[in-house]
């Protein structure tokens, strides 16, 4: 199983100058990409976001930036907001980004959470799940052949066109990132194109249906099996002990959250919710690294995913902790997480 991280650059919305606190954070993220890579974790993903609380609406710049500080991490979005973007760029940047990494790079699509990118890009709401699903067809063409013909309702064809540059990885990985709607997964399966869920509420237990559906979906679409790869995207942090690391990610992820909730018409959280989301069956993965490696190896007995991504860098969490967090990752975590899968199989 992979293990990895991502993130959506955090950063303080109500900073006088928007420049410098862009500039801080990015140096941060690039410095944190940097250690993941030499602690030996497998994948980074950054999503993209065009709000003023995140600092990563251009992924592919940045991972560029990171594939000259790293030498093996996979460097992905997570997500592209493929809907309301041009899937032939999409491709063009990240054919760039694979030959720049050396083959690491891959495209995480999804429709995404937030809806600024939209109008900001003269998209339109109402053609919200068609976009998206002409969108990915059009991706998956540019990513199987180097000249394309294509076309659909709402963008203008392509009449046998060459798409350049090619990616060293043939094909280009796609992943399509889903939040748990059943015909998102049932596309994904038929299309024999790797999941990854993001689970950030309720019980992780309720999503192992999606996962046999997701499966399923394949199977009757005579799809290989192998190629029927699914990740698992969920919050969480690690200290050197659980009571630390509760009372360091605390703050940081309660103040994004209702942040977000009031834009949503969420209920405020609290310490009792936290508290209940970082027990054994809850949906935070967090603790000192023997807790968390142990969560996630009992997920994976649930799902049966291959890889694991988790998102540490939320809100106003010090960079310091940050640092310290993805060195006990890569040091702690992981060790022990591929120690007990040998076992499991060795059983």
């Amino acid at each position: 199983m992979e293990l990895g991280l991502y993130t959506f650059a955090d950063v303080d919305p109500n900073a006088a100058d928007k420049g410098a606190e862009g500039r801080r954070r990015l140096a941060d993220l690039l410095e944190e990409i940097e250690l993941a890579d030499q602690v030996g974790l497998d994948v980074f993903g950054l999503g993209e976001h065009h709000r003023p609380d995140y600092a990563a609406s251009a992924p592919a710049v940045i991972l560029a930036a990171a594939a000259a500080r790293t030498s093996r991490i996979r460097l992905t979005s997570a997500v592209t907001v493929l809907s309301s973007d041009d899937p032939v760029r999409v491709f063009q940047q990240f054919a760039t980004l694979d030959l720049l990494s050396n083959g690491r790079a891959e495209i995480m699509a999804g429709r995404g959470s937030f809806i600024e990118s939209f109008p900001l890009f003269g998209q339109s709401l109402d053609d919200y799940e068609q976009l998206f699903s002409e969108k990915l067809d059009l991706l998956l063409a540019l990513r199987d052949s180097e000249r394309v013909t294509w076309s659909g309702a709402l963008r203008s064809p392509i009449n046998d066109r060459g798409v350049y540059p090619r990616p060293l990885q043939d094909p280009l990985p796609l992943w399509i990132a889903v939040g748990g709607a059943p015909q998102s997964v049932a596309r994904a399966g038929a299309l024999g194109v790797p999941m990854a869920l993001a689970i950030i509420g309720g019980e992780p237990a309720r999503f192992a249906p999606l996962f046999q559906l997701y499966r399923e979906a394949g199977r009757r679409s005579g799809q290989d099996p192998s190629k029927l790869k699914t990740s698992i995207n969920v919050h969480g942090f690690i200290a050197d002990t659980t009571q630390e690391a509760a009372d360091q990610f605390y703050g940081p992820q309660a103040e994004v959250m209702n942040r977000i909730g009031r834009e949503r018409g969420w209920g405020p959280t609290n310490r009792a919710h936290f508290d209940q989301a970082i027990s054994p069956t809850g949906n935070l993965f967090l603790g000192d690294p023997e807790t968390v490696a142990r969560k996630i190896v009992a997920h994976r007995k649930l799902f049966g995913n291959d890889r694991f991504l988790l998102q540490m860098a939320i809100g106003p969490m010090p960079h310091d902790r940050i640092l310290h967090g993805i060195e006990l990752y890569g040091t702690k975590v992981a060790p022990l997480v591929r120690e007990m899968l040998a076992e499991e199989r060795a059983s």
